[in-house]
């Protein structure tokens, strides 16, 4: 056997001894490797151990000096726990005299409290009281003056009434004696014509029978002178005379007759001219009365009217004004109860924020004034001085309301502090739910998230979003990594 491997290695080409070296030399190689990963394993154990060992040894002085600093920190704390328990009872005894006299306080206060609503009450009764006597008084004048007045016009209304009836028998009267004298005198007028009638128509029979006695002896005289030539001449125009007389005889019989119609006209006219201007007359004098009695009728009735618009006008205005007082009382009455119920209800309100005030607050309830001495003697000056102004007056009159308004302002100023500290805290709670979002979206894989910023996505050491928050990690900010280095006689020390 031995001597077939020697023949075999004899037989060995050269490509063989190249592949025999290159493997030994991948072998050392390996070996050499090998080696290097022993050497850096066992400093890795070496650095875990002592990386270890400094845990361990951190721990142990950690605890030793936590123990001498408890002991240390537990004798200053006796102390404190002692000067503070002092302190504390001291303060507990200032705090129970305080509370003694604000208790005292308080029921002196109640006290003054109970008698200012009773004298408040007393007050509002008398006021009512008074309010409703005035009312009442002025109800009964007014009753009275109503009652005055309306038997002031139901006399005078009777006085016109009986005068009217009065005046309206005396105008009856006046009218039936001017119809009766009218009628008088058309009875003398028509009397005095008929007489006067008969008187002319029987003289005219007597003249027309004197005339005819004396026409009858001339015409005999003549009627025998003419016989003979009437005779004659009637002969011969017989005819013609006959129709001739009868002609000339109504001839004269219609002129005597127009002659006297003529009279009788014109003395009939005449009497009824007479007539008729006394008529005037009368009618003239009779209507100048008439108008003179409706003018004073007239004048009554308006003033009657005028009478009667300026009572009613009185009586509108009189319930007008108690109308008005009715409303008025109705009014101050509501708006005194409407106080009242405004000042319970600040009372009550006041009774339920002092269970929320502070020992601070309760102790001291107004803050200091930050005026000067100076300023201060400047203020109380101009506030003596008599306003000249009409809102400096009523300015004055709410003097009393300042410690009021200090503890509304010392509360709106807490009010805004806590609102501007809230506002503050929500934009500060809006930051940070930002950036814990952008936190969740970077940790999370999706494409929708992949597709935008992510804050947990780094190339080259810088992120693609601006952060809200500062940043410390080196990587974020751009800067190289701190890497960590171990010294060369440390490794060689360790590993020999």
């Amino acid at each position: 056997m031995p001597q077939k491997s020697g023949k075999k290695k004899t037989k060995l080409t050269e490509e063989e001894k190249l592949l025999r070296a290159e493997q030994k030399l991948l072998e050392e190689e390996e070996m050499r490797r090998r080696k290097e990963e022993m050497l850096t394993q066992f400093l890795k154990d070496k650095l875990g151990k002592e990386e270890r060992n400094t845990k361990f040894n951190t721990t142990k002085l950690q605890n030793q000096w936590r123990v001498m600093m408890r002991e240390a920190k537990s004798s200053e704390l006796r102390k404190d726990i002692e000067i503070l328990s002092q302190t504390f009872e001291r303060v507990i005894d200032s705090k129970d005299a305080v509370l003694k006299s604000l208790v005292k306080d308080l029921d002196e206060a109640e006290e003054q409290y109970q008698t200012a609503i009773k004298s408040h009450l007393q007050n509002l009764r008398k006021l009512l009281d008074f309010q409703e006597e005035r009312l009442q008084k002025a109800d009964n004048e007014y009753n009275e003056e109503m009652d005055s007045i309306t038997d002031e016009f139901d006399t005078e209304r009777s006085l016109i009434v009986q005068q009217h009836h009065k005046e309206m028998n005396e105008i009856e009267d006046i009218m039936f004696a001017m119809e009766q004298q009218f009628e008088e005198a058309e009875a003398d007028a028509r009397q005095e014509f008929h007489s006067l009638r008969d008187e002319i128509k029987n003289k005219n029979l007597e003249d027309k029978h004197a005339l005819r006695i004396q026409l009858e002896s001339q015409v005999e005289d003549l009627w025998k002178q003419f016989q003979a030539a009437l005779k004659n001449y009637n002969e011969t125009t017989e005819e013609r005379k006959m129709a001739f007389e009868t002609l000339k005889t109504k001839d004269e019989k219609s002129a005597k007759e127009i002659e006297m119609q003529m009279r009788k006209l014109q003395r009939i006219q005449d009497k009824i001219s007479q007539l008729k201007s006394k008529m005037v007359a009368n009618s003239k004098e009779y209507d100048e009365k008439n108008r003179i009695i409706k003018e004073e009728r007239e004048g009554i009735a308006v003033q009657f009217h005028n009478l009667k618009h300026e009572m009613n006008k009185q009586r509108e205005q009189e319930r007008g004004r108690l109308t008005t007082l009715t409303l008025q009382s109705n009014k101050s009455i509501k708006e005194l109860q409407r106080k009242k119920e405004k000042g319970e209800k600040i009372l009550k309100l006041a009774e339920m924020c002092r269970k929320f005030e502070t020992e601070d607050e309760k102790v001291l309830p107004f803050y200091a004034s930050s005026l000067s001495l100076l300023e201060k003697r400047e203020v109380d000056q101009a506030i003596k001085e008599p306003p000249e102004q009409p809102l400096a007056e009523l300015f004055q009159e709410y003097t009393a309301l300042e410690n009021f308004w200090k503890r509304y302002n010392k509360v709106m100023l807490d009010k805004l502090a806590l609102n501007q500290e809230n506002g503050n805290l929500l934009q500060e709670n809006q930051q940070l739910r930002s950036v814990l979002k952008q936190y969740l979206d970077g940790i999370s894989v999706s494409d929708e998230i992949l597709s935008e910023t992510n804050p947990l996505f780094i190339v080259n050491n810088k992120t693609n979003i601006t952060l809200g928050v500062p940043v410390v990690d080196a990587r974020v900010q751009g800067q190289p990594a701190q890497k960590t280095v171990v010294e060369a006689a440390h490794i060689v020390k360790n590993t020999i």
